[in-house]
């Protein structure tokens, strides 16, 4: 039977804490937020802008770069 939303994210949670602790699980929650603004509206204003090969370029730059973007510590 397929779980639920609820559900899921109490799993989620559960797994968190037991993981990570209460005090580390909300340190790790609160890392990310849901952020403001309308993407789909913003997006346009940046990628409209763009050719296929300018976003294949930067894709190749990031690709040679180190992008290990989860060696920061959350404080």
């Amino acid at each position: 039977m397929m779980k639920t939303q609820h559900e899921i994210i109490k799993q989620g949670y559960d797994a968190l804490v037991h993981s990570l602790g209460i005090t580390d699980t909300i340190r790790f929650i609160q890392y990310f937020s849901p952020g403001k603004g309308d993407y789909t509206k913003e997006r346009h204003q940046w990628l409209d802008e763009k050719t296929l090969e300018d976003v294949l370029e930067e894709m190749k730059e990031l690709s040679s770069e180190d992008t290990n973007q989860y060696d920061e510590i959350i404080e």
